[in-house]
């Protein structure tokens, strides 16, 4: 008998498109709570793998028939026994998930955000099972790619599907979340790797420095990324200006929240650059601009398109980190408010300077888990 198998690409799109799904999540509890696949119709139970090896009797009842049903591990293994149980007691619309967790940590699903002027494109690459997100800026023939994963085949991909060809690959800051794909993205392209020099100061290899007011044109149509230096998560942190209608924030700002000042253990330092940053920096540019993260903490921060981002206008009214008047508040949320830190954020940190190089499946070990950029 032939096992029932989905793709985190299928999944993908029922996130996006917001469809129904049952999900059966076979891993431990603790892993669970931690960390799952979300969707805004989507509907769980997680009972773990070794109360189902005897028997899924002791489910049955707790699973739809009307639905789609994808069983979930860790790696896709466990997924498979189960699904063949379940088939093998009627439920006809089960699936297991290809690669589990793991698969879904490292998909990415292109969102189109915007025409820009001229001709050019703007899409965002939402990693539904981290929260990352990267962008691709298209101009004439030219792209420039900010913030991108380590799948480097899913930029370099759509590139040549977009028939474009990557001329600039930039980073906001040196990431401690997720391994970046910036500088093996510009290995293999040619393309000159741009990095906030204050956060390169220990990295292993050569890249352009990226500083305030450096202003980069894609292509034929002068679509015009200009850097704004944006201290605060980290002491390089740099927004982008995109055609004069987007603001990349890196992970200064978010949807729903602020960035948080202490994986590099500088929290009572970077603080006062963060509040900086926030209150006074942005407070200067224009309302009008459309705030695009680096990072997003929920499936409620998406648009209907899917897309994660909001006019600056309504951030500086409905996110409360950019609404505390007091000062000394203001720093007391930020350094007693924090998340646990990143999975592996110090060996993430060494890999982007270029320092240590761990094999393919180390580097996704480190990264399994949830995204933890913002402050709660």
């Amino acid at each position: 008998m032939a096992i029932k198998k989905t793709t985190v690409s299928e999944v993908g799109k029922k996130v996006i498109n917001k469809d129904p799904l049952f999900i059966l999540d076979v891993r431990n509890e603790d892993d669970y709570k931690d960390w799952k696949i979300e969707g805004d119709s989507f509907e769980y139970n997680n009972t773990p793998y070794f109360d189902l090896i005897d028997s899924v009797d002791p489910i049955k009842d707790e699973l739809p028939k009307d639905m789609d049903i994808v069983v979930v591990c860790a790696k896709g293994g466990s997924s498979q026994y189960v699904t063949e149980q379940l088939d093998e007691a009627g439920f006809e619309n089960v699936y297991s998930l290809e690669g589990g967790m793991k698969a879904w940590s490292e998909h990415l699903e292109p969102v189109k955000v915007a025409d820009l002027s001229d001709g050019g494109e703007l899409y965002q690459f939402v990693r539904l099972g981290k929260g990352c997100l990267s962008y691709m800026v298209t101009s004439g023939g030219e792209a420039a790619v900010i913030d991108p994963t380590r799948m480097i085949e899913t930029f370099t991909g759509f590139a040549e599907e977009k028939n474009v060809k990557i001329k600039h690959v930039l980073d906001t800051h040196l990431h401690a979340d997720h391994i970046s794909g910036g500088h093996a993205i510009a290995e293999k392209t040619g393309a000159p790797y741009w990095l906030p020099p204050k956060d390169a100061e220990d990295v292993e290899f050569d890249y352009n420095k990226l500083v305030d007011g450096e202003d980069l044109t894609i292509g034929s149509s002068k679509i015009h990324v200009q850097a704004l230096y944006s201290p605060g998560h980290t002491i390089g942190s740099t927004s982008f200006i995109v055609d004069d209608q987007f603001l990349l924030t890196g992970d200064i700002l978010f949807v729903e929240s602020i960035g948080r000042p202490d994986l590099a253990g500088k929290a009572d330092d970077w603080v006062s650059d963060l509040r900086d940053t926030l209150y006074n920096k942005y407070r200067n540019l224009s309302n009008e601009l459309v705030v695009l993260p680096a990072h997003y903490m929920s499936n409620e921060e998406m648009n209907e398109d899917g897309s994660v981002g909001k006019k600056l206008a309504t951030l500086q009214k409905e996110n409360h980190g950019l609404n505390v008047a007091d000062e000394n508040e203001f720093k007391k949320m930020v350094t007693e408010n924090l998340p646990p830190q990143p999975n592996s954020h110090q060996k993430i940190r060494e890999t982007n300077m270029g320092k240590i190089n761990p094999e393919q499946e180390e580097k996704r070990e480190m990264e399994i888990g949830p995204n933890r950029c913002a402050i709660k």
